[in-house]
């Protein structure tokens, strides 16, 4: 198959139905049509052309290519960055049946450039900051749902009452990366926060609403909140508890998992609970769990 930009197109579509981030089906796009551009400069043009050998050749490139922004060469991060992106591609195409792009290159991630982390008091101070009232059940939910149990951003925004299993303690999660559905297990005290705002929060939110709402988390216009809504709680949240740091909703996903980490667990349980398909997602936190 020809290397286009309708390809591209197509991938960018794949990725969006999947469910992934804004952010990451636009970057992926973008550093896969940079692969493309690096293939046409040695006159690859077709997809049965591509091999282990040029993947790893283009890994080579990016190591030597200087850094347009700033003094040096591109960041481990941002070279890991594309070879992902390409893995997405490549799983693109066998899942399409387009084509079969074989990728056996390993990356490592810069341990030194790793998202923020929040300290166990610092989450604690977040909880504290929730108010009493119908949106602080809710801010409280939202807590529970991406550091109590780890959840990705588009895997809560997607959640709707019946994935919630008070009785089970579980979370059905349907909308996970690579569109695969897990269960995710929740505390005790997880299980009193989602339970109040499920019947409480959520129900005075409903009051008047003449159509069926299913989604879990509701806006004040009783429609399904949007991750950019979510973020702002939590950044009000770290706002009113003094927290000094970037905070987005994966800093409660990487939060959770260090601290899992440090609690005793082990790499493949921390793993599954993340929904990681891979251990190498997983190690990237044992550096910190260790400090």
């Amino acid at each position: 198959m020809e290397i286009n930009v309708v390809l591209a197109s197509s991938f960018e579509k794949w990725l969006t139905t999947l469910g992934y981030a804004d952010s990451t089906v636009d970057l992926s796009v973008r550093y896969v049509s940079n692969f493309f551009f690096y293939l046409k400069s040695l006159e690859i043009t077709s997809l049965e052309q591509i091999n282990p050998a040029m993947v790893e050749s283009y890994y080579r490139h990016l190591q030597t290519r200087s850094n347009k922004r700033q003094t040096g060469g591109l960041s481990n991060n941002y070279i890991t960055s594309n070879i992902n992106a390409i893995k997405r591609f490549s799983k693109y195409l066998q899942v399409t049946e387009k084509g079969n792009l074989e990728i056996t290159l390993k990356t490592q991630v810069d341990k030194h450039t790793i998202k923020t982390i929040l300290t166990r008091e610092e989450i604690k101070s977040m909880y504290q900051a929730c108010d009493n009232d119908y949106l602080g059940t809710r801010d409280r939910a939202i807590l529970s749902i991406y550091y109590g149990c780890g959840l990705r951003r588009t895997e809560g925004i997607n959640l709707e009452v019946k994935d919630i299993l008070l009785k089970e303690k579980l979370i059905f999660v349907r909308g996970g990366k690579g569109y695969k559905e897990r269960y995710v297990p929740m505390s005790e005290a997880v299980k009193e926060d989602l339970e109040t705002y499920l019947y409480q929060g959520r129900e005075h939110s409903l009051e008047g609403c003449r159509h069926a709402q299913e989604s879990f988390f509701i806006s004040n216009w009783v429609k399904r909140m949007g991750g950019t809504a979510i973020i702002t709680r939590i950044q009000k949240l770290a706002t009113k508890a003094g927290i000094n740091k970037t905070i987005g909703l994966h800093t409660l996903r990487h939060s959770i998992a260090t601290h899992l980490l440090q609690s005793g667990m082990t790499l493949e349980e921390v793993g599954q609970f993340l929904g990681h398909s891979s251990l190498e997602s997983t190690q990237i936190y044992t550096h910190l769990a260790n400090e």
